[in-house]
């Protein structure tokens, strides 16, 4: 008996190794190590709440902080929104569906470098993107895409949105396959239009795969660095930095340890906070439908 009462744990002690060398001890140590002082040259050194205290009377920090709001503001209901129809358009029976569904997973299998470095391209003041908007006559001569602090934030979202928009398409597809045909059938016997039928039957069915995605797209949004890193270097003037560059700048460029990891830290409890509030906000409008 107590050895079929210990078999489980067994199997879960491989799992509690690794989480525990690769997370819970680096969390550990990135909280110790916020009330440090600590370059990586000499010793740490305790500071208690200094590097909190200098973190709330940081403006960079309050401008950071700022604009990776609105970096989840912007990206995450785009992701959560866009891929349900891009999912359903794919998700019909037709010939040759599979090579678009490829397609449109291609960007989330490549690398962001390899992506940063192309949609610099693209976003270039001779780039292709100008050259058609001018072609059209939106524009009459080249936006500064990536050196205006007005537009730089903006032209790094879309490149987000962008790679993300397969991956979440895939899980939305999953959901949508799963949905039963004969409510569909119902409807169209009831004279239920497709419009009607994506509202009341494909987007409550898919509600379980809605939270999901929002939860997961909220924390990828909080903790983009690669491709602010490949395309903007945080800048103009700081006007693409987010807080994990932040963190990075702070850390590996100018060796402030201690309060890049205060920093995470405040990062990492907003990213729980965010994430247990949309888990019941969503679970309850699941509920309601």
């Amino acid at each position: 008996m107590r050895r079929k009462l210990l078999t489980p744990y067994l199997f879960l002690v491989p799992a509690c190794i690794i989480l525990g060398a690769f997370i819970f001890y680096p969390l550990l140590q990135a909280i110790w190590m916020s009330f440090t002082d600590y370059n990586m040259i000499s010793d740490p050194s305790f500071v208690g709440l200094e590097n909190y205290k200098e973190i709330f009377e940081d403006d960079l920090f309050w401008k950071t902080l700022g604009q990776t709001f609105l970096y989840l503001i912007v990206v995450v209901p785009t992701l959560v929104v866009l891929p349900i129809f891009l999912a359903i358009l794919v998700n019909q029976k037709i010939k040759g569906i599979g090579f678009f569904r490829s397609a449109y997973y291609v960007p989330v299998v490549t690398s962001m470098v390899v992506v940063g470095i192309t949609w610099k391209w693209v976003y270039a003041d001779q780039g292709i993107l100008n050259y058609l908007l001018q072609s059209i006559g939106i524009i009459d001569g080249p936006v500064h895409w990536l050196t205006s602090p007005t537009t730089s934030i903006f032209a790094v979202m879309a490149v987000t949105v962008w790679k993300g928009l397969g991956y979440y398409m895939v899980i939305y597809l999953a959901g949508l396959q799963a949905i039963p045909s004969d409510l569909y059938e119902a409807a169209d016997i009831d004279g239920a239009n497709k419009w009607k039928q994506i509202f009341h039957i494909t987007i409550p069915m898919l509600m379980p795969s809605i939270i999901i995605v929002t939860i997961m797209s909220s924390i990828s949004a909080m903790k983009v660095f690669e491709e602010i890193y490949v395309m903007t270097g945080g800048g103009p003037l700081n006007s693409s930095k987010t807080l994990v560059f932040y963190i990075y700048q702070e850390a590996f460029e100018k060796l402030r340890m201690g309060y890049a990891s205060a920093v995470g830290v405040i990062l990492l409890l907003i990213t729980l906070v965010l994430s247990i509030f949309n888990l019941k906000v969503m679970s309850k409008k699941e509920t309601a439908l």
